[in-house]
């Protein structure tokens, strides 16, 4: 838990073996996106600046054949240390993603929270927010981290 703007914040944390270029390689590819986000099912186009501040990454949510196209934009990047991101919940709900990337002895902690951006969902409490999400953005980061792993063994 941490506290931002006077409001307790929950953010989902893990702690990897990876480096932060490791895993800054696997954020960095935005074809890799429904690899470690739980929900996205499918890429249908990645902007050829990714992860720069503006793009986007087009993609799909649900299970084959309900499928709901949306995006997801690069809303401010600090390159292997954080990434804040809107990404398109349904077609009328988009949610603020904030992930950070700390340098632990020869591996990485992560820790990413996110919070509803657009009404009526965005009138819940932060705090029951973050609740919700909070098992969903674990395991985001989970799969990351296996990822980024995976990527850096010899």
């Amino acid at each position: 838990m941490h506290q931002r703007e006077g409001v307790i914040v929950i953010k989902a944390q893990w702690d990897t073996t990876a480096s932060v270029s490791a895993v800054w390689s696997v954020l960095a590819n935005g074809w890799l996106y429904p690899s470690w986000v739980v929900g996205a099912s499918r890429m249908r186009a990645v902007n050829a600046d990714w992860p720069a501040a503006g793009s986007q990454l087009h993609h799909s949510v649900g299970v084959w054949p309900v499928l709901i196209d949306d995006s997801t934009e690069v809303l401010e990047v600090d390159e292997e240390r954080e990434l804040r991101l809107l990404a398109r919940a349904t077609p009328a709900t988009k949610a603020v993603v904030h992930l950070r990337l700390e340098p632990r002895g020869s591996g990485c902690h992560l820790e990413m929270d996110e919070k509803v951006a657009t009404p009526p969902l965005k009138w819940i409490p932060r705090s029951v927010q973050d609740v919700a999400v909070y098992p969903r953005n674990r395991e985001c980061l989970r799969r990351l981290a296996f990822l980024a792993e995976q990527t850096s063994t010899p």
